[in-house]
């Protein structure tokens, strides 16, 4: 079991991993198919804290963290960092910013830890160093700078993080006619949906791997009960035997660590069970989402074709007006000219009527 190791995980969290293109030193090259388990281990034998991941029983992270190693966080969502031995710059992907910073901070924690280690050596040594060694420093080797350990600066690549984006409509400060506003409202809620469709796939992909890895635990928690039982039920057998008080003991001993170990992998998985549950609810709260948004996204729809159809009936209403009032303009030009024709004959009719009174 786990006793004999001299390494112990003291901190995990879940992250998509990538490492830098070798031959572009820009590109991300996806290194898991999915979210893996990503863990610092302390060594205490050698004083050291290194990060590893695995992808079934293939390392895809053994990075040690040293002194001048600095965790860059690219996004709200991606973090890299420069591993000079390994050759190469490791990138996480988690599925939320506070997963990110709590990684960031550990991070710091233990690149610190390490630098006091790495100070305690140093001092260690030169306690321990000879009067002979002290009287010759031409003899001694230059110390390990933070250059020789994890690059330059000018090695540390930040290239182009994934990111993921979604476009928003924003209104206008000016008013717009009515056709250009239920337009913007329109694509506004084509991106929303969109980007919900996108979610719910992925949604729906991690969905589907929870079950298959539900299925998988529930075999292994079946093959544990199974082990325990034995166990027990071997514990009672050797409990019944008079003879080899000592060995029975210490096999009991041992049996009894089993078993415990056993418990706790058995907590591990159910607590495991309770998240991938959390997760199903969640991803069924996105789907009620798309599908108020789908009929947000149709009743616009519909009222962006009735505004399309009074628009169109205004437009008509105003054109049949327009031509109503020139109509009345050329009447009443004609009415003008016709009673300028009658006042001038009036007028002539006065002086004829005039002239004819001065003559009789």
């Amino acid at each position: 079991m786990y006793r004999g190791l001299r390494e112990q995980p003291i901190f995990s969290t879940r992250a998509h991993v990538f490492q830098i293109d070798p031959n572009t030193k820009k590109n991300w090259v996806p290194t898991s198919k999915h979210a893996v388990t990503v863990s610092y281990f302390f060594d205490s034998t050698r004083n050291v804290y290194r990060i590893i991941s695995l992808d079934g029983s293939k390392a895809i992270i053994n990075s040690t963290i040293t002194p001048n190693m600095t965790f860059t966080k690219t996004s709200q969502k991606f973090g890299q960092w420069a591993d000079s031995r390994a050759n190469t710059v490791y990138g996480l992907g988690f599925s939320s910013e506070s997963h990110l910073v709590k990684f960031a901070d550990k991070f710091a924690e233990f690149k610190e830890a390490a630098r006091l280690a790495k100070e305690k050596s140093q001092e260690k040594m030169e306690l321990t160093s000879t009067p002979s060694q002290e009287s010759a420093p031409g003899d001694l080797q230059s110390p390990l700078t933070s250059e020789s350990i994890n690059g330059t600066d000018d090695e540390r690549v930040t290239p182009d993080t994934p990111q993921h984006t979604e476009a928003r409509a924003e209104p206008s400060q000016n008013a717009l006619p009515f056709s250009h506003s239920s337009s913007s409202i329109n694509k506004h809620w084509e991106v929303e949906l969109a980007a919900l469709k996108g979610n719910n796939a992925k949604l729906t992909a991690a969905l589907l791997e929870s079950t298959a890895n539900v299925k998988q635990w529930k075999q292994q928690l079946a093959a544990y009960q199974e082990e325990a039982e034995r166990l027990h039920k071997r514990v009672t057998e050797l409990e019944c035997v008079s003879g080899q008080t000592t060995v029975i003991k210490s096999q009991k001993t041992e049996l009894n660590q089993t078993i415990e170990e056993l418990e706790l992998a058995l907590k591990a998985k159910e607590e495991e069970l309770e998240r991938l549950k959390a997760e199903v609810e969640s991803a069924n709260e996105f789907q009620s989402q798309k599908d108020s948004l789908t009929q947000k996204l149709q009743d616009t729809e519909s009222r962006n074709q009735v505004l399309e159809a009074q628009l169109s009936d205004l437009e008509q209403r105003l054109e049949s007006s327009q031509q109503e009032r020139e109509a009345f303009r050329k009447s009443l030009r004609s009415l003008l000219e016709l009673l300028d024709s009658k006042i001038f004959e009036l007028t002539e009719l006065r002086d004829t009527l005039a002239k004819l009174l001065e003559g009789s």
